[in-house]
């Protein structure tokens, strides 16, 4: 059996190695289009920022090393122009010699991934404006960096790449302006989520303009102007380009092979194309999301690599099936971390879903350990099944294995108040007795069974007139800041000061993260009051208000309050 890959990267090269271990004397030939067929795409942000300092470290194999380990013909720099399904065969040129050739197949492997998005600007065409997606993009960047030396530079587009170009642009001393054209940055957060994202690069010096779109660049000199929609105008030295990707799917297309979604590659589960010969992985083709059920494109390494090994297994015997990709994502943030998993709050009310969220601002770890930090968690879950939907973790240490947690529980089909049952590890430096996830489950079951009621932030501005809004923090917290309309009742102080409350008017509570809040809304509650709690506590109202908030546990009167 004759295998030929077109792409390397994570599908391609995923696949060739597991047809090797299943298959000794199978013939596998991988065609490269750029350089290197096997390197840490998700790496190569921070090798312009200097966190990576090697460039042999992103390549993770070689043509050579390909060779010698799995026997596996590799051939870089080499370009499949076309494919003849008929005669079993894929035209390819040779980039270094311009030679073009037919090689035979048995079984093909699509993994040409995606590329990504140059919209027809007047003005692109100058050397300083880049794209990022291989290795030789991330050298032409570093190399313009370190050669030029630039004060100032754009980064256009708040998604994945863009963040840690701006980032690692940044941790190299330059000024950077990132515009999006959307209201916020990192699409898979909501509005809320993404706000702590906004705090931290406006914190850490990056200019952000959000709702706000380019029109065209235009050349002077040395430097480059990157006009905006809104009249206005950005000076700078460079430019990148991150605005997104689109399938790579011109070679099935034109081979007549069903397309998908946005023009992807169409695959069954065991991702084989309308072509039984030939299979596609990766960025290139459409899946079925994990949540909704529906077609999507989810670009993203994992899932590539989980393709090209089933696709592998299929081609050999094995039937494998991808059950679907619910986009676990995870994004360093300078010090910061943000994640999430399966789909947000827009999406489930674009989708007519009855669903609930909770937002709660747990630490880290236990709060008597030192150096615990906060971070803010939103699960979003359906009412009726109570099933996870999806959730969106921003904070510090930890916020990995927690979405990590929360990921396994919704494709186990966990539903969202067994949280509190799960046994996860505990010791003071990693986590509380009772971890964020659990108390995630705990807030869900408080929820549900009428325990407490809530209100979120874009319900402030609609609390009845004659509600009572309190602050049950200690007066140092209230003094360094308070919500507009709230008064300072602290929760320690409250069933002494009940008198103060008026029984016929509904009380809307608020704390630094929503703890003492839900303690004061029990106590309130088992004295006859109508109360609300403020998911998220004021630290998610600081940051949604004020593009700040607090980053480390407090201690006030001997308690750590998370």
């Amino acid at each position: 059996m004759k295998v030929v890959i077109v792409g390397g990267v994570a599908g391609g090269a995923s696949a060739a190695a597991r047809i090797r271990r299943l298959d000794e004397q199978a013939e596998i030939v991988i065609f490269e289009r750029s350089g290197h067929v096997s390197y840490a795409n998700s790496g190569l942000p921070y090798y312009i920022g200097g966190a990576i300092e090697a460039q042999s470290a992103l390549t993770l194999q070689t043509p050579e090393s390909f060779r010698r380990r799995f026997r596996i013909q590799v051939h870089v720099r080499h370009d499949v122009l076309s494919i003849d399904r008929e005669a079993k065969t894929v035209l390819v040129k040779n980039l270094e010699t311009g030679e073009t050739f037919a090689e035979s197949y048995d079984k093909l492997v699509l993994a040409p991934g995606a590329k990504p998005i140059r919209p027809p600007f007047e003005g692109l065409d100058h050397p300083a404006i880049f794209t990022l997606r291989t290795v030789e993009d991330t050298l032409r960047i570093r190399n313009f960096a370190d050669q030029n030396h630039p004060k100032e530079a754009t980064v256009v587009g708040g998604g994945f790449i863009g963040l840690e170009v701006a980032e690692n642009l940044c941790e190299r001393g330059i000024r950077v302006t990132l515009v999006e054209k959307a209201p916020q940055l990192l699409a898979p957060l909501d509005e809320d989520m993404a706000s702590f994202v906004h705090a931290k690069f406006r914190k850490k010096g990056v200019r952000l303009l959000l709702n706000t779109a380019v029109s065209r660049f235009e050349h002077d000199g040395e430097e480059i102007l990157t006009h905006l929609d809104d009249g206005k105008s950005i000076r700078g030295q460079m430019v990148v380009l991150a605005i997104g990707v689109a399938p790579d799917a011109t070679l099935a297309k034109q081979a007549g092979l069903e397309l998908g979604v946005k023009g992807s590659i169409a695959v069954d589960t065991h991702m084989r194309t309308s072509d039984p010969c030939i299979f596609a992985v990766g960025d290139a083709v459409q899946v079925r999301h994990g949540v909704t059920g529906q077609p999507a494109l989810v670009s993203l390494a994992g899932p590539a690599n989980k393709q090209g090994r089933i696709a592998a297994d299929n081609i050999c015997g094995l039937p494998s099936v991808f059950g679907g990709a619910y986009g676990s994502s995870i994004l360093k943030v300078f010090d910061m971390t943000a994640a999430s998993t399966g789909i947000n709050e827009r999406m489930a009310k674009a989708m007519g879903l009855v669903y609930e969220k909770l937002v709660l601002s747990p630490a880290n770890h236990a709060s008597y350990y030192p150096g615990g930090r906060v971070m803010t968690m939103k699960v979003i879950y359906e009412k009726k099944t109570l099933r996870i939907l999806g959730a969106q973790i921003v904070g510090f240490d930890g916020v990995d294995k927690r979405i990590d947690v929360l990921a396994t529980a919704m494709q186990t089909g966990m539903q969202v108040t067994e949280l509190k049952d799960l046994d996860l590890a505990y010791a003071p430096p990693y986590s509380s007795a009772k971890d964020p996830v659990n108390m995630a489950g705990f807030m869900a079951e408080n929820i549900e069974e009428g325990l407490v009621k809530q209100f979120h932030y874009e319900q402030i501005a609609l609390l009845p007139e004659d509600a009572v809004r309190l602050d049950t923090r200690t007066p140092e917290e209230f003094e360094r800041g308070h919500a507009q309309g709230f008064v300072n009742l602290p929760l320690d102080e409250l069933r002494e000061r009940l008198g103060e409350l008026d029984e016929s008017k509904p009380i809307y509570v608020m704390c630094q993260s929503g703890l003492r809040s839900y303690l004061a809304c029990r106590i309130l509650t088992e004295h006859g009051f109508e109360c609300y709690n403020f998911s998220g506590g004021y630290r998610l109202y600081e940051s949604m208000t004020q593009n700040r908030f607090e980053e480390n546990t407090r201690t006030s009167c001997g308690v750590i309050h998370a």
